[in-house]
């Protein structure tokens, strides 16, 4: 039998998770009220205990997302370690074009962040459960 060195902690050893940083995106026309989907995410970063870094909004209307100033700032956020994610209502104010939101989402992940649509499928069976 070999002799083997069992690791101990050590006083650097981290002794708790942080919360995870979010960057909460919202797109929508230029008179329109997103104050509710605004307030449904705070609700929703909430209650997983995440931390909202920055709120962003494009009112350009839903142009392509590579237009869009603040998509592309919320994604530097991610880039920069600011956050971890990025926050959205819904899938629509990505892009209604799975192209584009394929697209948004590889920039995101390739960022090192994920992409969280708040009123998704998964969002909503999870929060039934």
């Amino acid at each position: 039998m070999t002799d083997q060195t069992i690791p101990t902690p050590t006083d650097e050893a981290p002794t708790s998770v942080g919360r995870l940083r979010v960057v909460l995106y919202l797109c929508g026309a230029p008179n329109a009220d997103i104050s509710a989907p605004r307030r449904k995410c705070r609700e929703y970063a909430e209650a997983f205990g995440w931390e909202i870094t920055a709120e962003i909004e494009d009112h350009d209307g839903l142009n392509e997302p590579d237009g869009r100033v603040g998509l592309a700032q919320a994604i530097e956020r991610i880039r920069g370690g600011e956050a971890g994610a990025l926050l959205t209502p819904w899938r629509s104010m990505i892009s209604p074009v799975q192209r584009e939101y394929n697209e948004v989402n590889r920039k995101i992940e390739s960022a090192g962040g994920f992409l969280e649509v708040q009123n998704s499928d998964l969002a909503r069976a999870s929060a039934a459960r």
